[in-house]
Parts: C-alpha cells; structure tokens; sequence
C-alpha cells in the first residue's frame, strides 16, 4: 500500500514520476523503482515526500488516513528520535537485542539508532510501527501527537 500512496500522493499533486525524480535527486528510472516495488524507498526520501506534499508519514505508510498533522517539525531530530525508539523499546519491555532480532538486523544498529548516530532505516520504522500501531511521525521526531494510532 505504501507503493500506491506515493503514486497516489504524486497524481494528486500533479507531478509527473520525472518531476519528483528530480526532487529527490534520482532519474525516473531511480523513482520508478519505488513506485514498481523494486526498491524500498530510503527514509530520508520519504521524508522529502512529506515534507514537499504536507503529509504524514502515517498517510505515506498507510497507517492512517489523516492526511497530515495539526503541528509538524520540518526537521527530524535523530536524537529525539532515538530517544522514542528507546523509550518504545522499554516500553515493551525488550532489550536492544530483542528489538534487534524482532526486526532482523544487528542489535549495534538499535544501538546506533538509539545515540542518534543513524536515522531508523524504512524497513525498521515501518515494521516496528505496522506491528505496534505506533506512529511514524511521532517516533522519527516529526510531530508529537499522536504517540499511538487507533486501528483501522
């Protein structure tokens, strides 16, 4: 679904796949991918995309239908966002290795994540925030509210 957000998103504001290519510092066939579900697109695009069209990332995600947010940061703060990852990962109760193992990576890269060194990769911020209806905005530092979505 994600897939068909960002084309969706694109369509609505009238920008052709070449346009935001360009934005995003990619050829065509670079965005081209993302909307084929070839590649997984980068956070830090998703980010861009956002920010450019005013969205959420909870709508870009799927997460939910509210299009965007009442107050939003334009920059995301990385240890504010490690510092959400890390009280999300108290919360539940998991150490860096468990959260590590849950998401299939290395458990340095919850440590990284968590100092604010490296931005929660798309694959991460997306499953931990599918499985625990958490939102993405919210955990990467873009909005404060709401902490947690109500399911679909």
């Amino acid at each position: 679904m994600l897939y068909e957000r960002l084309r969706y998103i694109r369509e609505q504001n009238e920008m052709t796949q070449t346009d935001l290519a360009k934005k995003l510092g990619l050829t065509k066939s670079g965005y081209c991918r993302y909307e084929n579900e070839t590649d997984i697109i980068p956070i830090k695009h998703l980010i861009i995309i956002s920010d450019l069209f005013n969205v959420s990332l909870d709508y870009i995600f799927s997460f939910s239908n509210e299009i965007k947010y009442k107050k939003r940061y334009k920059s995301i703060d990385k240890i504010k966002s490690g510092t959400r990852l890390k009280k999300f990962r108290k919360q539940q109760k998991y150490t860096q290795e468990q959260l590590a193992n849950k998401l299939n990576i290395a458990r340095t890269i919850i440590s990284k994540y968590e100092k604010g060194e490296y931005l929660i990769a798309t694959h991460s911020i997306y499953s931990i925030c599918k499985k625990y209806n958490i939102s993405a905005d919210y955990l990467l530092g873009k909005s404060d509210y709401p902490i947690y979505l109500n399911s679909k």
